[in-house]
């Protein structure tokens, strides 16, 4: 669970890099809005073209060899972004992230369904939710500092060759016990039973919508802090880090304390469900306060859309990870995985538009604020009880 959740915190940090930079970058490579919003959007080409298939190695050959090959992929891609020279070959190592990075939900979730039980699945995914959510904050924190200091391109090298050193403890780990064989097994769900699951579906639909605000903010808010509020690099830095550091902080606290209430004889529908309804409902009020409140109320909004997204965290993957099990959990986060993250490339690309047509944000808080709407359709009302799926049950009764 460490080194799982060092390679989350490493994983965002280096694609949040473009963020932060992107009010260099803008000026060095002379990017409009739209282009910066095509190059913020691209990494996610990459991670959501690749997520499924991921999920299926993970689960034929091992997800331990396969997050390692991900880390490798993704680590040389951020060294590289350090020497591009235009907007094309930024693209390309942009995707060429996406693709390193698609593996690391898909590994941790067959990883964590095989090793941990559903009762501990809660703080589990809250520590990994805090790696996560942390490495924002770190990376936006030392990365603006440094920028604003030696400029963007040696922090890449930088961070991309740190990246690298993971690999070492990670190829003395083994994991005997929670790696499956090679061969599946026969009463394992196909998966095409799996995408026949609603719940599946229903968890989509909620993750794109979690997605939604979490990237646009992520992609945007440094550029947002420096151009459309008048901060300073160094003032951005702080204030963005603070956002990201309360986000990963309500992750692990509600990991914690969702354990402990299922502990107690709570259902984990109502705990995980709950948490997504104040995550949807404070994102729409939160969106709107940071557009249209004074420059500290706009804060004060940041602060609280963090605390209430990290709230919902944990349960966007135990929640899969509880229903699929250990047979299909790599394969059904894979897909859930992939459509959630398709808010990547949405976000970023359609906010770029609507700022170059516009030269304002409110429209784009606007937008993030109602796709909130989808993820109350997809948790609450599409979304069955969260319980384990009785996959043999499922497959007679389809038979009969």
């Amino acid at each position: 669970m460490v080194l799982l959740t060092l390679a989350l915190f490493i994983n965002y940090i280096d694609r949040g890099n473009l963020a932060t930079a992107a009010p260099l970058m803008q000026q060095e490579l002379k990017l409009n809005a739209a282009q910066l919003g095509v190059l913020l959007s691209a990494f996610y080409y990459g991670y959501v073209a690749f997520m499924a298939p991921v999920g299926w190695l993970a689960e034929r050959h091992g997800a331990h060899k396969v997050l390692a090959a991900g880390v490798l992929i993704w680590s040389l891609a951020t060294v590289l972004t350090g020497f591009v020279a235009g907007f094309t070959t930024l693209l390309l190592l942009r995707v060429l992230l996406g693709v390193g990075e698609s593996g690391a939900f898909p590994c941790a979730s067959k990883l964590m369904a095989n090793a941990v039980q559903v009762r501990n699945l809660g703080i589990a995914n809250g520590v990994l939710g805090f790696g996560y959510l942390v490495g924002p904050a770190v990376g936006t924190l030392l990365g603006g500092l440094m920028m604003s200091r030696l400029g963007w391109r040696p922090v890449f090298v930088l961070f991309g060759g740190l990246s690298l050193l993971w690999l070492w403890p990670w190829r003395t780990v083994v994991i005997s016990r929670v790696e499956r064989t090679r061969v599946p097994a026969p009463d394992d769900p196909t998966f095409r039973e799996i995408l026949r699951q609603r719940g599946l579906w229903g968890a989509a639909l909620g993750h794109f919508a979690s997605n939604y605000s979490f990237y646009f903010i992520l992609a945007w808010l440094p550029f947002y802090l420096v151009r459309a509020r008048g901060f300073s690099m160094d003032a951005m830095a702080w204030i963005a880090s603070w956002a990201y550091l309360l986000n990963a902080a309500s992750a692990l606290l509600m990991g914690w304390a969702a354990d402990r209430w299922i502990r107690s004889g709570r259902s984990p529908d109502g705990i995980y469900k709950g948490a997504m309804v104040v995550n949807h409902v404070g994102g729409i009020a939160c969106m709107a306060g940071m557009v249209m409140l004074p420059a500290f109320g706009s804060i004060a909004a940041l602060f609280a859309y963090e605390i209430v997204c990290g709230l919902a965290s944990p349960g966007v993957f135990a929640i899969p990870q509880i229903m699929a099990g250990p047979r299909a959990a790599g394969r059904w986060v894979g897909v859930q995985n992939a459509i959630g993250n398709m808010a990547g490339f949405a976000a970023p690309a359609l906010t770029g538009i609507l700022v170059d047509q516009t030269g304002q944000f409110e429209l784009a808080f606007a937008l993030a604020a109602a796709v909130n709407l989808l993820g109350l359709v997809g948790w609450v009302w599409v979304l069955p009880p969260i319980a384990p799926l009785d996959w043999a049950g499922l497959r007679i009764r389809a038979r009969d």
